[in-house]
């Protein structure tokens, strides 16, 4: 299946064959079912190290939109008109999915995931125990792991194009906090809290700011508490602010993970009234 679909990517007119479209179809279905993932775990290392992303997968999902023609698809009283259907088999799958949220067929939802009103996107995997929340989107190829809470209006990122590109990576377990956006394959470690409001692209700077003197990461690390933050930059026209990540804290073993980003809150701000 994917030496088929390697070739079709650099010869489009192979696309004509049954064979060649039959190996992309079983690509999406694959995708759909779970089985096939667009990033996957390949070792124990920490943030991007330990994971792979599968180019190849990528490139079906690329050739599915070509595969496809228009038509019009019907939920109860909903028309949509477009080349992906809508996700089914839901009930059998153990799947809650809260009218009027959609998620794409290529896309998968494990038992046990809960869909508020929101959006999950072909290539996309949301594993078990899962809240997307209302107005949650997770973008094309996105990979979240169990029992992850994407809170109301979070914005998680897709990608396609370019093929190289990294999905965003969510680990088990993570809180991300009401209209956070975590875009451009940013990689987020398991039970990290991501604060409401935080924005975090290929170019923000994540900054732990819990020492005496400032750490830069890459990624988001395990546990980490993050805020919304910002620094000075200069500019030809002057200084200005230029919004970053702070990381203020970690999650405390001993703490429930619904309650310890307000008990590392409170805390930092303590910190600073006694500064």
């Amino acid at each position: 299946m994917q030496q088929l679909i390697e070739q079709a990517w650099e010869q489009r007119v192979l696309l004509e064959r049954r064979d060649v479209r039959e190996a992309v179809l079983a690509a999406v279905d694959e995708l759909d079912r779970g089985v096939l993932r667009v990033a996957e775990r390949i070792s124990d290392a920490e943030g991007p190290a330990g994971w792979r992303v599968n180019e190849w997968v990528k490139k079906a999902i690329l050739l599915y939109f070509q595969t496809q023609g228009m038509q019009t698809l019907e939920a109860g009283p909903m028309e949509y008109y477009d080349k992906i259907p809508l996700k089914r088999g839901l009930a059998e799958r153990g799947v809650r999915v809260v009218p009027p949220a959609v998620a794409r067929y290529g896309s998968w939802l494990a038992p046990g995931a809960v869909m508020m009103p929101s959006y999950v996107n072909i290539g996309a995997y949301v594993d078990s125990g899962t809240m997307v929340d209302t107005w949650a989107t997770v973008g094309s190829c996105a990979q979240v792991g169990k029992n992850v809470h994407l809170s109301g209006g979070v914005g998680i990122g897709g990608v396609l194009e370019p093929l190289q590109a990294k999905p965003v990576i969510i680990e088990d377990h993570c809180f991300i906090g009401s209209r956070c956006i975590i875009v451009e394959g940013v990689h987020v470690c398991a039970e990290a809290v991501i604060g409401a409001g935080t924005v975090i692209t290929a170019s923000t700077k994540i900054v732990d700011v819990t020492g005496e003197e400032p750490r830069m990461w890459s990624y988001v690390p395990p546990r980490a508490v993050v805020i919304p933050g910002s620094y000075t930059k200069h500019f030809p026209a002057g200084d200005y602010q230029v919004p970053c990540a702070l990381i203020i804290g970690q999650r405390k073993e001993s703490t429930d993970k619904k309650t310890s980003l307000n008990e590392v809150l409170r805390d930092f701000e303590e910190l600073k009234r006694e500064k």
